[in-house]
């Protein structure tokens, strides 16, 4: 097996919402494996902010303004990201929200926000990128799915919904573009050590402490875990590889966990 499986000389690839985060991390392993790379965001500041950070550490980047909710803007943005940067050979639909409500107290606005943001966005995204792509005879789409693609918490029932949702979409547009030579793909992100989770990552905090136990692996997951999973569903490595989705999660859905009395 040659290293060039995972060479990404040349490519360009599209990580929506990738300004910050997960999505971030994920983008930079891409550059680093020689991807251009092009992020979107609502704010044109953190787009000039999260570029800035790309080229800092020698990647090729490239940022737009526009709503991934918005077919019409999507549609107009990829027309020109095609155009300046070039056709876009990778799709990170990573763009997502959560809203943390019990059922019973959650408004309908709320609940179709999230929904509208993490599962119809991708479909929107990925309908319009995978035109091109069956045109120039490939691709790569890689949606951002969760370990709640898998199970349900306390709170988050429209994000649960919204990312088993979907796999099941990412299963279909598998079943639909691999005959174009397409690999449609997920990746389930577990626990990971992001600025939004800081405040409870510290010693004695409950959640903390049930993430730390409950987690094979020992540890919250450090947001560079992602870039191998990304890399390899993003390169040559992955041409028989469809509707798959590979969990990143420290092994935490391999297992019910330890009972409290356990060390």
């Amino acid at each position: 097996m040659s290293i060039n499986l995972f060479d990404l000389a040349g490519k360009t690839a599209l990580i929506t919402g990738g300004v910050h985060g997960l999505g971030m991390s994920m983008a930079k392993g891409l550059g680093h494996a020689g991807a251009k790379i092009v992020v979107n965001d609502l704010s044109q500041e953190a787009i000039d902010k999260a570029v800035a950070e790309y080229k800092s550490v020698g990647i090729e980047a490239y940022g737009y303004v526009f709503n991934v909710c918005d077919e019409t803007a999507v549609i107009a943005n990829i027309k020109q990201i095609e155009a300046e940067v070039g056709p876009i050979d990778i799709l990170i639909n990573n763009a997502g929200i959560i809203k943390r409500t019990p059922i019973i107290e959650m408004e309908v606005e709320d609940f179709t926000a999230v929904i509208t943001v993490d599962l119809i966005s991708p479909f929107i995204v990925s309908k319009n990128v995978a035109k091109g792509m069956i045109q120039r005879g490939g691709g790569k789409i890689i949606n951002i799915c969760s370990m709640m693609s898998e199970l349900g918490r306390d709170s988050v029932s429209a994000y649960a919904a919204a990312k088993g949702g979907l796999k099941m979409l990412t299963k279909n547009m598998a079943t639909e573009w691999a005959k174009f030579n397409i690999q449609t793909n997920g990746i389930g992100p577990g626990y990971f050590a992001t600025s939004q989770t800081a405040p409870i990552r510290v010693d004695g905090h409950p959640f903390n402490d049930f993430i730390i136990k409950r987690t094979p692996a020992a540890r919250w997951g450090d947001p560079d875990d992602l870039q191998g999973a990304a890399i390899f569903l993003s390169s040559k490595a992955s041409d028989f590889v469809n509707g798959h989705i590979l969990y990143v999660d420290g092994g935490i859905l391999a297992t019910i966990g330890k009972p409290s009395n356990e060390d």
